[in-house]
């Protein structure tokens, strides 16, 4: 049973490592890139780094649709957007509070929670992740990056998120022309090789244990590949940038929904796992609900203290340990 396991576990763990490190490469070199092409530090900072830190979970969802495992696809993205709010939101806050003041915030919040409540209603309607339901998804990405880049062009250079960005972006390094193509071609490339370990070391261990893929894509897949976010997110937190916190997840959630959970969609369209469908879809709105109540302004404040982040990382470990007991079959 050991040396039937040890293969594929470390191809999945020696693929974790190296895409968490591949990402960060990928991410310096595609802002590097974009301050050459003297694309404005807010978009970077918004549009950029949010799509380069979803990265990982776009290419793990890519493989396993090519591979025949959309169940894991599937459970990537809906996974890593729970993980971002419940591990990522929770352990920042109970570091240090979050006190949101950016009016950016104030609709990208809402509108991150319109695209998974659209999402849902697409999915739940037949029950199938359908290439129809994936083209509407790569239309929104395209509406909403559009709207992002002309919103984010109109925005008060006095805002906080719009200086938190911009000193983000003074803060990473200016590579060469040469250096910047080579880090983001040559990170995309590591990017894929670790994730086609992951995906087939998360599979065969799938298969070992007879557990459904779903369940390893909203585990340890998404766990995984929301790393390079909570790596951001912690960086952020210590230099007081709590609105860029809340900023990348919004981000990276968005592109989640409309990229990563695309992919499966148009590559391997399925009928989604009834559990899935009627709990995990619903915790992901859930958490995201959450999300939205705590970081928008209530009575002029809004304040993810220790206390709620505490609580969103609690619920986090709730949900973890229900998916454990479904794997048990004891759920």
């Amino acid at each position: 049973m050991a040396s039937t396991l040890l293969l594929p576990s470390l191809l999945l763990i020696a693929g974790l490592i190296i895409l968490v490190w591949s990402s960060d490469i990928f991410i310096d070199g595609a802002a590097s890139v974009a301050k050459h092409l003297q694309v404005s530090p807010l978009i970077i900072g918004v549009v950029v780094l949010g799509f380069g830190t979803s990265t990982p979970e776009i290419i793990v969802s890519t493989l396993a649709a090519l591979d025949g495992s959309p169940g894991l696809a599937i459970g990537n993205a809906v996974g890593s957007n729970i993980a971002n709010i419940g591990l990522i939101l929770g352990f920042t806050a109970i570091l240090l509070p979050v006190i949101v003041k950016s009016s950016i915030l104030k609709r990208e919040l809402p509108l991150l929670f319109a695209v998974s409540a659209g999402a849902y209603l697409l999915v739940i309607i037949d029950g199938k992740l359908s290439l129809i339901d994936g083209v509407i998804m790569l239309v929104g990405l395209i509406l909403v990056l559009f709207w992002m880049i002309k919103a984010n062009k109109e925005i008060d250079p006095q805002d906080p998120m719009a200086q938190e960005a911009l000193q983000e972006m003074e803060a990473m390094p200016l590579l060469s022309k040469p250096k910047a193509w080579l880090y983001t071609l040559g990170g995309l490339v590591i990017l894929m090789i670790s994730a086609r370990m992951m995906v087939s070391g998360a599979v065969d261990i799938a298969e070992f244990f007879g557990v459904p893929e779903v369940v390893i894509g909203l585990t340890i897949i998404a766990i995984g590949t929301s790393l390079p976010e909570l790596a951001a997110a912690i960086a952020a937190a210590r230099k007081n940038e709590a609105d860029l916190v809340i900023g990348n997840i919004v981000g990276s959630n968005v592109f989640n929904i409309l990229a990563v959970l695309a992919v499966p969609a148009i590559l391997a369209p399925s009928v989604l796992d009834t559990q899935v469908l009627y709990i995990d879809f619903p915790v992901m709105l859930g958490f995201t609900a959450a999300m939205l109540l705590l970081a928008l302004p209530f009575r002029g404040k809004a304040s993810i203290t220790r206390l709620r982040g505490a609580l969103l990382l609690a619920a986090f470990i709730a949900y973890l340990f229900s998916l454990y007991l479904r794997s048990t079959g004891a759920l």
